[in-house]
This record gives C-alpha cells, sequence and structure tokens, in this order.
C-alpha cells in the first residue's frame, strides 16, 4: 500500500501545473471527514521515496463503511465542505473491495450533489480478490512469504518427525478465497512433497476426508503440513473458525482455524501436532518481498494519477496478464461500479480433484508473481523504514465532525 502511494505522490509531484499539494487522509476516509490531512508537500523526496520499502499504512488506514448518499447524506455533504475548503479536485482510495466500494461511492458526489471531484481507485489488497485484475498489488509478496514459510516450516517438521511433531498446520488470511492457501503450494514440487493438504474457502471441508488425508500422510511420509485458509467452512457456509462477531463492514469475525483444527487431529488421529497463524506477519514481511508485486503496487498508484490527468472518473488501474511465460504484464483499467463489493474467487480448475492442492494451471499463474526479490537497505541488521513527519496541514472548519 505504501508503494502504491509513493506511485501516487511521486506522479503527483511530477505535475506542478496541474496538482499542487497532495494530502493523505490520516486513517484513510476517517481523515477526509474529520478534516486531519497530512500534508505529504513537507515531505523529503528521499522520505517518500522510503515508502517503496516500508510496510504497513504510513498514513493510517479505518474499517469505515460509507453508507449510499440516500442513507447518509451527512458525511457525504462533510466531503465536500472538506474538499472546497481545500480545494481538492482529485481523490484516489487504495484497498480492496470494500476500500474500491468507498471510491465509487465518492465518485457520485460529482454526479448526485454537483461538487467536481475525480475519483480514482487504487487497488491493493493481498487477498487477491478484486474481479478485473490479474492479480491484486501486495498479493505477490504475501504469497512469496507464505510459500516460502511452508517450504521452511516443512523442513523443519520432516527433521523431527520421528519422535516428535507429526503434523504441523499453517493458518493463513484469506475470508472467501483461497489464494494465499494456494500459494503454499508452491513450497512443494512433486508427490509426497508439503504441504500435503490445503484447505480453501471454495472447497467445503469435510472432516472425515481431511482427517484420513492427514492420517495417510504421515503413515506413509512420516508427517502432514497442512496450509488453511481462515475462511475454510463447512457446506452449509458456516466457517470453521466463526468467532460469532461482526467487523464494521458486517463480515463474520474469525477465531481462528488453525486451532481447531489441530484439536480435530489430537482427538481423532492422537498425533502430536503444532500450529501457527501467519496473521499481520503475512502482509506485513517487506524483507521477503516479491519484485513483480513491488513493481506492480507503484505502477498502480503512477497509472491512478495519470488517468485523472487524463480526465478520466471512477475508474481502478488493473493489471492486465499478456503473457504467462516470460510473464509480461500492462496497466489496464474496469470501472469502479463494476469492481465494488466484487470477490473473485480460485477457479476450480486451479485446485486439484481431491480438493486438497493446486494444479499446474494455478502454479503457472503464481510463479511469476512471486519472481524477484526487491530487498530493502538495511540498517545494524535492520530494514530501514520510512520516516515520516505527517504534519497535519491547519484546519479551515469551524466544526468538528463526529462518525
Amino acid at each position: 500500500i505504501n508503494a502504491s502511494a509513493c506511485g501516487v505522490i511521486q506522479t503527483a509531484r511530477k505535475h506542478p501545473d496541474k496538482i499542487g499539494k497532495v494530502f493523505a487522509g490520516r486513517n484513510g476516509i476517517i481523515g477526509a471527514l474529520k478534516e486531519e490531512l497530512i500534508d505529504t508537500s513537507l515531505e523529503s523526496d528521499d522520505a517518500i521515496q522510503a515508502l517503496i520499502h516500508t510496510p504497513g499504512g504510513a498514513f493510517g488506514s479505518c474499517r469505515h463503511k460509507l453508507k449510499n448518499i440516500s442513507e447518509n447524506r451527512r458525511e457525504y455533504e462533510r466531503l465536500i465542505e472538506v474538499f472546497r475548503a481545500h480545494d481538492i479536485g482529485y481523490f484516489f482510495y487504495n484497498g480492496g473491495g470494500d476500500s474500491q466500494d468507498t471510491a465509487y461511492k465518492v465518485s457520485q458526489i460529482a454526479d448526485k450533489m454537483g461538487y467536481p471531484i475525480t475519483c480514482i481507485g487504487v487497488p491493493k489488497t493481498v487477498d487477491n480478490d478484486l474481479p478485473f485484475t490479474d492479480c491484486c498489488p501486495g498479493f505477490g509478496s504475501v504469497a512469496k512469504y507464505i510459500a516460502t514459510s511452508t517450504l521452511e516450516a516443512s523442513l523443519d517438521i520432516k527433521s523431527m518427525c520421528e519422535t516428535s511433531t507429526k503434523v504441523f498446520i499453517l493458518e493463513v488470511m484469506g475470508r472467501h478465497a483461497g489464494w494465499i492457501a494456494a500459494s503454499g503450494g508452491l513450497a512443494g514440487q512433486g508427490e509426497g512433497e508439503p504441504p500435503h493438504v490445503i484447505l480453501f474457502p471454495e472447497i467445503p471441508f469435510n472432516r472425515d476426508a481431511f482427517l484420513e488425508r492427514v492420517d495417510h500422510c504421515v503413515k506413509e511420509y512420516g508427517y502432514c503440513v497442512v496450509v488453511a485458509s481462515e475462511g475454510a467452512q463447512y457446506e452449509d457456509g458456516r466457517f470453521l473458525a466463526d468467532a460469532g462477531a461482526k467487523d464494521a463492514f458486517g463480515h463474520t469475525q474469525l477465531g481462528g482455524v488453525a486451532p481447531a483444527l489441530a484439536n480435530m487431529v489430537k482427538q481423532a488421529l492422537g498425533h502430536k501436532y503444532h500450529w501457527a497463524v501467519a496473521d499481520y506477519l503475512q502482509r506485513s514481511a517487506r524483507h521477503i518481498a516479491s519484485a513483480t508485486d513491488v513493481e506492480q503496487a507503484y505502477a498502480v498508484g503512477k497509472a491512478a494519477v495519470e488517468m485523472a490527468l487524463d480526465g478520466k472518473q471512477a475508474l481502478m488501474p488493473t493489471i492486465v496478464r499478456e503473457q504467462g511465460k516470460p510473464y509480461v504484464w500492462k496497466i489496464g483499467e474496469a470501472p469502479l461500479s463494476e469492481v465494488a463489493n466484487q470477490e473473485k474467487k480460485m477457479p476450480i480448475h486451479f485446485i486439484t480433484d481431491d480438493g486438497f492442492g493446486i494444479t499446474q494451471d494455478c502454479r503457472d499463474y503464481l510463479e511469476p508473481l512471486i519472481a524477484g526479490e526487491s530487498f530493502p537497505p538495511f540498517d545494524n541488521g535492520l530494514p530501514r523504514v520510512a520516516k515520516l513527519q505527517n504534519t497535519l496541514t491547519e484546519k479551515k472548519l469551524k466544526t468538528e465532525f463526529q462518525l
């Protein structure tokens, strides 16, 4: 997300005749509503360049869902007040499906409320579930991390399985789409190589089949490595790890599929196990980023500004795969109205017939996305990261906005 921000800011700086300052909303759309605008013009060129090798979101983020204009006109009127007060004519919003929904709703201000704002969505989601784009910036690096972690952990489990741990379960992100779990499959190349089981949200979970497969692998290979998507669910749609709560977007809060699976293994098979949750580590592991991913993340940020300056409206730059081997891609575009709140799931031909692995088609899709290394610079053994001032511009409105 920072690499895309770098692309936006650096490209805008090349057009001072058309773009004066770039403000960053502190904590996303919340910053725009509360008139908490970070003046990026106060940051040095070196500081902005450092964003490209810095994980996290340098300007903050939020989990706030804009309702439709008809449902909550107050928020849109506030946005217009803030935009007008600070002479904001371009709006770029970086994120996944919910963020593209926000971008689309903000773009409607121009049509429905008469304020001239050009709005472009910038794709970024580790879940890789945005439609129309071949892949989503952020995913390639997470895929590289999960594939690498699966490979390395598998070697550790294999080395001790004779007298210790037999089953290792790695839980990865992916609520409804199994792209991240699939990337773990890159760790193994042939029969018997881990991961031995991948659990996808797209394939209904069958407890008996899962346990049979785990037991077979332990008996045949001495150990079993499982990569499980957090969104693994039963045929009736119940998540294995449903925590019984909802988040700000109405999504089910998931409470941990790895311990749930480990408990099944313990009770049914009695094998010694260990489990791990990649959680935030998988999406913040900038030290092992994919060079392809970093290049694409910057490119969509750059393209977003260029689209806006060309007068385009309510679009999202996309990545178009022109060729698989060697991998060739270009920037395309898709309307926000068709992107918002849509999810791209794993094609069924990317999953093996038994439901526990990836096919060659899937491997051919994934491999170019993790290609190349883009190591950050290191100081005293630790990655160097951007350290921004994040100075807020002076507020011009007299009223405070309450969310």
